[in-house]
């Protein structure tokens, strides 16, 4: 077996197995599946995660015959696999999956779903354990929860019952409200999993380690050092074929209202006192409760839509010629907005926020800006070419932590010049990092909830965002950038009225 970078905490030496379930997939044939949760079964599979009594249950309006849904999902895994493919684990994997055709509202299908969940723990030995995977739209979570209840599917005498949510959640603080009771009304807290891929990235977990296992940077990690943080997630694509979904939710709520604010609580948190999932969750919501929307927010948020141009080396469409986007649509494509947390380590530190399609390049990074030396006995000649010192840490595309300092010029006059200390993932492990729906996928399985957001964190981030999203939605317009660039002059302004400019990544 290749080297397993999901091992038992508690002894590094054991993987992480789950015992024998059923993980039940609503929206089989849609994107999500097709190109990520299938082939993370597949690699979970191959990297022996998995146990001979797991099963994989589709359930999608499309009638299958056994045969054709069994390609179906091979062929899935084989284009998705970052694993090597093996038709010895595929056979132990096809013999455990099933399919089960129907509408959400048809009954018979319910019945159908409950006839194979119970045929299952008979013949596989899933022994009433089942994990309910909703990879489908958001309006359509409260009937598929509602029929898992009025079928008896979410209660067992044996075993467990589990719901898994993809994000968003809701669309408001109204509306995640609404959906939260109808979950909870049917699952217990500790067995609903609201899903963010981004905590699933193990450069996103890197994150506490770097900051409670240094004991370097957790003295300065505050407002006596740092000026100000900026957290990025920039995407050089468009919205593609998703208008359907995109049109009328945006950057905002696409992004900023669940992986950057999240990626915010992971930088400004206190130090838990263990890694479990209460402790995490108690000090993420601390934030997320003392993090507050600028006063001034038509001079602090910024939001635009991306014009037609040139976006590396091709010719791109701009928003409002993609196709399926309504004509005067104002959804942004693009969002900022300074967030300030009222904490004793935070207060003065500003925390800058920003999302967008088709800007510069694909990158995610968190950048900790710190203040200037107090004193600098230099002159002005110089130090002209020092910035400030920063601590970045890339989430993707490529992994990991870069510290810019100060550095002199190799020659006989006093000149100092920025220089950056690399640290690349794949250089310094071995062991490949597993992708995000894998781990996650993973830890539902074995019930194992700390990287997953709790109800309370998804309302507060609501509350955050709330009056931006409504201020926005009184303005008639909406401000535009070129494709292929950092986004609109009203961020660089955003900015600028602090006396700050955004990095370039």
């Amino acid at each position: 077996m290749t080297t397993n970078p999901l091992r038992d905490p508690r002894d590094r030496r054991l993987p992480r197995i789950a015992g024998p379930c059923s993980l039940i997939l609503f929206g089989v044939t849609g994107d999500l599946a097709k190109k990520k949760l299938i082939p993370a079964v597949y690699d979970l599979a191959n990297r022996g995660l998995l146990p001979p009594g797991f099963a994989l249950v589709g359930f999608a309006r499309q009638d299958f015959g056994k045969q054709a849904f069994s390609k179906m999902i091979k062929q899935a895994a084989k284009d998705g696999a970052r694993t090597a493919w093996s038709e010895t684990v595929w056979k132990q994997l096809a013999a455990g999956i099933r399919f089960v055709p129907g509408e959400f509202d048809d009954d018979d299908a319910w019945e159908r779903l409950g006839k194979t969940m119970k045929e299952l723990d008979e013949q596989q030995g899933t022994g009433g354990n089942h994990a309910f995977y909703l990879s489908i739209p958001p309006g359509l979570f409260p009937v598929v929860v509602s029929q898992i209840k009025k079928h008896g599917l979410a209660e067992s005498s044996q075993g467990w019952r589990r719901v898994v949510i993809e994000k968003p959640f809701g669309h408001d603080l109204a509306s995640a409200q609404e959906l939260n009771q109808i979950v909870a009304d049917v699952f217990p807290s500790q067995s609903v999993f609201r899903i963010d891929h981004y905590l699933g990235k193990e450069t996103v977990q890197n994150i506490l380690a770097f900051r409670f296992a240094n004991g370097m940077f957790e003295p300065i990690w505050n407002n006596h050092y740092v000026d100000h943080v900026q957290i990025t997630m920039a995407e050089d694509i468009g919205i593609g074929s998703r208008a359907g979904y995109y049109d009328g939710i945006g950057a905002a709520r696409d992004v900023i209202q669940n992986h950057l604010l999240q990626l915010m609580a992971l930088i400004a948190m206190e130090e838990p006192v263990s890694f479990n999932a209460k402790s995490l969750r108690i000090e993420k919501q601390k934030i997320l409760a003392n993090a507050r929307p600028p006063a001034r927010i038509d001079l602090h948020t910024a939001h635009a839509q991306y014009e037609g141009g040139w976006a590396g080396g091709e010719k791109v469409l701009g928003y409002h010629e993609e196709a399926g986007i309504p004509k005067g649509s104002t959804t942004e494509t693009y969002a900022a907005m300074r967030i300030d947390i009222s904490t004793r380590r935070w207060a003065g530190v500003p925390f800058y926020l920003r999302t967008g399609k088709r800007l510069g390049r694909r990158v995610t990074e968190l950048a900790v800006v710190f203040k200037r030396a107090p004193h600098q006995p230099f002159s002005k000649h110089d130090v002209e070419e020092l910035g400030q010192n920063a601590l970045v840490m890339r989430i993707q595309p490529d992994e990991g932590v870069t510290l810019r300092f100060g550095a002199k010029v190799p020659g006989t006059t006093m000149e100092i010049r920025d220089v950056n200390m690399d640290f690349a993932y794949g250089g310094a492990f071995v062991e490949s990092s597993p992708e995000a729906y894998e781990r996650l996928i993973l830890d539902v399985l074995l019930g194992d909830p700390p990287l997953f957001p709790h109800r309370e964190e998804v309302e507060l981030a609501w509350e955050i965002l709330d009056p931006v999203i409504q201020h926005w939605s009184k303005q008639k317009s909406v401000d535009t950038y070129p494709s292929g660039t950092w986004g609109p002059v009203s961020a660089d302004k955003m900015l600028e009225r602090d006396g700050r400019a955004w990095r370039r990544p």
